[in-house]
């Protein structure tokens, strides 16, 4: 991002030089011309028969952006000026292909296609909107309506915070944005619980600032004193642990005050009953369910897509769908130390300032497992972090 000089009596909002995406810049030159000495009389009639050379370079991949550079954790870098007299602000509810579901605070929807300069625009987003996008749009057509929604096109995106996210083939995997409260649910069993990716959405959540809630689902169908030392490791830890089962209704209350005016996502692997615990939260909801299939005891996708969902208790909670791997985004394995609370008392006691924790000597968290201060399988878990 390039800022371009202005003066600096000039009130008018400044002009950056944002980059392309890749897919958008021009194709290189070819350079294969001596293996096409002798062409056939067809490929002739298809030679280009000129070609302009600029001596731009790169800038012709470059916009001209007017607007205030955005802050936030992650997004578009500049917060584009648009004509706020003329348009709605709204907060993305789902995304269907192309089409963004957009809702004002009073309620109305609009279905809104996205600027095609916000789509162009470099980023290391997977997607340019996503679910809890906060976003300034200009209504196009009729009104929204009671029976149907309007129609409107996607001027800004606003600047994010609290955003859980994951790495997917190399670029930013947004789940949600926009959130203070992670509702991370596993079961006890039909699926059985996976520790691991607990411990990895605990990671994500400490470092987006996100409040974390672990919750153990399908308590009824195991001993509860079972899990009790896995649920005391979390809690000596300052995680809040609730038991739930969505079938009894056991710590369903507890749940409901948790969620009560907060923006919350809920998010786990398939088949751990979020979309239960939310009927069991609101019953208005009546979100759609599966059972868990026989033969694998894994979950079915239900949820398909991400959409943000407002309680009758107050407050939004995005129901994800279920995940069956995370993989960090944007985390040197040698800062994921720091996100883990109970290694990262030891982390300064290690002898060496660039210890990895695995095989040195004179580790302090080694130390402290051996002598049962720290988990085992918390510290099995951060050396997962290394294997991948």
């Amino acid at each position: 991002m390039k800022i371009m000089p202005r003066d600096p009596k000039n009130k008018k909002p400044s002009k950056y030089r944002a980059d392309f995406r890749k897919n958008r810049a021009p194709r290189t030159r070819r350079r294969d011309w001596s293996e096409h000495l002798h062409p056939s009389e067809e490929s002739a009639d298809r030679l280009v028969q000129s070609e302009r050379v600029s001596g731009k370079g790169d800038l012709t991949r470059r916009r001209t952006i007017v607007g205030d550079l955005a802050e936030g954790d992650g997004g578009l870098a500049v917060r584009r000026a648009v004509d706020e007299g003329s348009c709605l602000a709204g907060r993305v509810i789902g995304i269907y292909g192309l089409t963004n579901l957009v809702e004002t605070d009073d309620g109305a929807q609009y279905r809104c296609a996205t600027r095609r300069l916000l789509k162009t625009m470099q980023t290391d987003d997977r997607h340019v909107v996503v679910v809890g996008d906060r976003v300034v749009f200009r209504p196009s057509g009729g009104a929204a309506t009671a029976e149907a929604p309007g129609e409107g096109v996607i001027e800004r995106i606003e600047p994010r915070h609290g955003t859980l996210c994951r790495s997917s083939h190399a670029r930013k995997h947004i789940l949600v944005t926009n959130v203070d409260l992670a509702l991370i649910v596993a079961s006890a069993a039909q699926p059985d619980l996976k520790p691991h990716l607990i411990d990895r959405l605990l990671v994500t959540a400490e470092k987006d600032a996100i409040e974390p809630v672990i919750c153990i689902n399908k308590i009824d169908l195991v001993d509860p004193a079972g899990f009790q030392p896995l649920a005391g490791v979390y809690s000596q830890m300052g995680y809040p642990v609730l038991l739930l089962s969505a079938a009894t209704g056991l710590g369903v209350e507890r749940l409901r005050r948790a969620m009560q005016g907060r923006q919350s996502v809920i998010v786990g692997q398939s088949g751990v009953g979020k979309s239960s615990l939310l009927n069991a939260v609101d019953p208005t909801l009546n979100l759609k369910v599966r059972e868990v299939s026989e033969e694998t005891e894994k979950g079915r996708h239900t949820t398909s897509s991400a959409r943000l969902i407002r309680l009758a208790g107050g407050g939004y909670v995005v129901d994800t769908p279920g995940i069956r791997q995370f993989e960090l985004w944007d985390t040197p394995k040698g800062d994921v130390a720091a996100y883990f609370r109970d290694i990262r008392p030891f982390v300064g006691r290690c002898r060496f300032p660039d210890c990895t924790h695995r095989h040195e000597a004179g580790c302090a968290v080694k130390d402290a497992v051996a002598d049962d201060l720290l988990d085992a399988r918390r510290y099995d878990s951060y050396c997962h972090f290394w294997d991948d």
